[in-house]
């Protein structure tokens, strides 16, 4: 019988997180300990090497997901793990688990087999509070808007206009929307409002970007918390709320360091989801990454045409990150789903049977995510996770269509089974491939239109025809411009699960017009974010939620992870 996830990581025989960062050139007084195996690394050491060159940047990113899930945690893990057995110094950069996914479909988010990083029930529950200050401080803006509201409102702020909602790190639909201040009197401004998962939070997403302390407390007071009654924008500055936000976030803006399974580093710190916010982890992790290793392994989340379209047109450019190559992580089964291949409900029986024919359909949905690293001017490396069932003549076909879309490799990969021996092959396709010479380039310039982004994005990465615009959204790219938004970056807020707007087109849909229903204004991070089609803030749980099968024994073991 084959070990669960959870039994595997429990079997490895973990450093001390002293001895992981020794191993890195990290001193006593640039390590702050959280226990045996986690610590985070203090914001000097970035200075102490600041004049070392950085090594390679590789972003590990995938074709549109589906309910199955690919593997590309895993592949960033194992990636990491067998550039290490060529005797490359590589670190692998992840985001943070949110516990909402973790409680409700996903399960764990810290890879899976012998690809891990751990210690991973730790890092999937509350790690080192994080997601915790990111909720506090974002439900500090939120107090303070109210007291201000019951306290006179001098700043005019229209009630019924409030931009800044509340957070909570778990997924409860119910408080998709509520009301505050029932009673009205004492009790504050009665009005409506709602939470947003923190994953969502522009504080989250504001923590990530953010280069220093400063940086973080001048982000933090450009938020708009909402409109007064002449229609001009209100910042949190105006509250002087940033000074309090950016203390309660001083611990959280420190990078934490743990280890994968076959002991090397790896640095999990933020975590911003990739369909609302920009889906990668900190700029600090990446930056003091960079400086420590030959290889940084980062990964992007869900597709392409997702966390890595943002990551290079807004985190690098905001960090002067320059990566070299990309990772496109896919699977058969995947690949058949989208591939013409249904799960009657739920049922998977239908996805082991072999099909090469479905497999080279859904290969469709591969080349367009190659499309999109060469548009970026990056060579795309094709991973295909291989899972048990797999043909070889299903590997093949998938093989051969990638080479033929434009790849720079394709390599089936064996992480999750062999840990870093799986990916031998694949890391010594990425090191030829970050060496070959590729000149990396974003997609747009600063100086477009809002509207000519969103049309570039639309066209160039997601294949759409056009672009419609609600009255609402019109008005609120107008309200975006006349707050000086007009020349930041674009972060499209759509479903990863296809290329367009509908979740129900696989493959690769043509022809499509892309519905921007609303405009948000997310000033502190940096960034403007369309809302495609119908996205939730606030996920719900599923019928049956993961949590249901955690537990905790009497030796205070946590179960039910996976």
């Amino acid at each position: 019988m084959s070990l669960s996830d959870l039994e595997i990581a429990r079997r490895a025989r973990l450093q001390r997180i002293e001895s992981i960062a020794e191993s890195l050139g990290i001193l006593p007084d640039e390590l702050e300990p959280y226990g045996r195996y986690k610590g985070k690394i203090a914001l000097h050491a970035l200075d102490r090497f600041k004049d070392k060159p950085n090594g390679r940047y590789i972003c590990v990113t995938g074709i549109n997901p589906t309910p199955l899930g690919e593997g590309k945690t895993v592949v960033t893990i194992g990636l990491a793990q067998a550039l290490r057995r060529l005797g490359r110094r590589a670190i692998s950069t992840l985001r943070q688990p949110s516990m909402g996914p973790v409680f409700g479909i996903k399960g764990g988010a810290t890879g899976g087999g012998h690809s891990q990083v751990v210690p991973m029930d730790e890092i999937n529950l509350h790690f080192t509070g994080d997601f915790h200050a990111v909720a506090a401080a974002h439900n500090l803006l939120a107090a303070l808007i109210d007291n201000h509201l019951h306290h006179g409102n001098r700043l005019g702020l229209d009630p019924g206009s409030i931009l800044w909602r509340r957070s909570l790190d778990l997924n409860d639909r119910a408080l998709r929307r509520i009301r505050v201040g029932l009673g009205g009197g004492a009790n504050g401004v009665e009005r409506e409002s709602g939470y947003d998962i923190t994953a969502a939070s522009e504080v989250m997403a504001i923590l990530s970007l953010a280069r220093s302390p400063r940086d973080l407390k001048d982000r933090l007071g450009r938020i708009l918390i909402g409109v007064e009654r002449e229609g001009r924008g209100v910042i949190a500055s105006a509250l002087q709320a940033q000074g309090a936000m950016a203390a309660v976030l001083k611990d959280a803006l420190k990078p934490n360091l743990v280890q994968n399974l076959e002991g090397g580093a790896a640095l999990i710190h933020c975590g911003p989801f990739a369909n609302v916010a920009h889906g990668n982890n900190s700029v600090l992790a990446d930056l003091l990454a960079l400086k420590l290793a030959d290889y940084v392994v980062t990964e992007s989340g869900f597709g392409s045409e997702m966390g890595a379209e943002k990551l290079f047109d807004i985190k690098c450019p905001a960090a002067g990150l320059v990566p070299s190559a990309a990772v496109i992580v896919c699977s058969v089964r995947a690949l058949k789903l989208h591939g013409g291949v249904t799960m009657a409900q739920g049922d998977t029986e239908a996805l082991k049977r072999p099909d090469v024919a479905a497999t080279g359909r859904g290969c469709a949905n591969l080349a367009k995510h190659i499309e999109n690293i060469r548009i970026f001017g990056l060579p795309a490396v094709v991973a295909v996770n291989r899972f048990v069932g797999d043909t070889q003549g299903e590997i093949d076909e998938v093989l051969q269509r990638a080479r033929a879309a434009g790849a720079f490799a394709a390599i089936p990969v064996e992480v999750w089974a062999r840990g870093g021996e799986g990916g031998l092959e694949l890391a010594e396709a990425v090191v030829r491939a970050a060496d070959s010479g590729a000149v990396f380039r974003p997609l747009y310039s600063p100086g477009l239109s809002i509207e000519d982004k969103i049309d570039t994005i639309a066209r160039k990465i997601y294949g759409a025809s056009g672009v419609t615009y609600t009255d609402k959204a019109k008005d609120r790219i107008e309200f975006c411009r006349r707050q000086g938004l007009g020349q930041v970056p674009i972060c499209m807020a759509k479903t990863p699960l296809s290329l367009s707007h509908d979740p129900a087109l696989k493959g690769r849909p043509s022809g499509f017009v892309l519905p921007v229903t609303d405009v948000r204004a997310s000033a502190g991070a940096g960034y403007v974010y369309p809302l495609i089609g119908s996205i939730m803030t606030m996920p719900g749980l599923p019928t049956v939620p993961a949590a249901v099968h955690f537990d905790l024994d009497d030796e205070g073991r946590v179960s039910g992870l996976s």
